[in-house]
């Protein structure tokens, strides 16, 4: 059962967290709080220590602290400094650079595509499209879900829970 939640849990919810705000803009709760227990149940089944536990807590809180920072200053939405912080909570300190990295690289280049695609006229198969529409309008925001979502599953193959399935 472990393995299972491992394999499928993280990289689920990363999924629909990506596809959920690529269509509605928005990031339920609800993933945020699976992905916060489902770390819970991890850490637990998987005999990580109360240290190391504390420390992937400590990566989420730094997280939490800084994305809600940018949150309250209007950059990113709330969703988004929750995903951010659950994520970082299964990553820990050990991968959390990395993330960082990735996340930051990928919302600059989704960014970039965006801002080209609501140059172009929009196709009309799209246009009838809500999210579409919404998502080619100019004073529409980035669904930064969307790289949040694909750095961590860039980086999940070299956590630790991951490693721990090859030994």
């Amino acid at each position: 059962m472990t393995d299972t939640i491992r394999l499928f849990l993280f990289p689920a919810m990363m999924a629909f967290a990506a596809s959920s705000d690529l269509f509605t803009m928005t990031i339920s709760n609800r993933i945020s709080l699976i992905l916060v227990a489902g770390f819970a149940v991890m850490a637990w089944s998987a005999g990580m220590s109360g240290a190391e536990a504390l420390s992937h807590v400590g990566a989420a809180t730094a997280v939490l602290a800084v994305t809600f920072a940018f949150f309250a200053q209007g950059w990113i939405g709330g969703g988004d400094a929750k995903l951010a912080a659950a994520t970082a909570l299964w990553l820990g300190f050990d991968q959390l650079l990395n993330f960082v990295i990735c996340a930051s690289i990928f919302g600059g280049v989704l960014t970039l595509l965006l801002i080209q695609f609501r140059m172009l006229p929009l196709p009309a198969v799209l246009a009838r499209q809500e999210w579409a529409a919404r998502l080619h309008r100019m004073d529409a925001g980035v669904p930064y879900g969307i790289a949040l979502a694909a750095a961590a599953l860039v980086v999940y193959p070299h956590t630790f829970w991951m490693q721990s399935l090859s030994h």
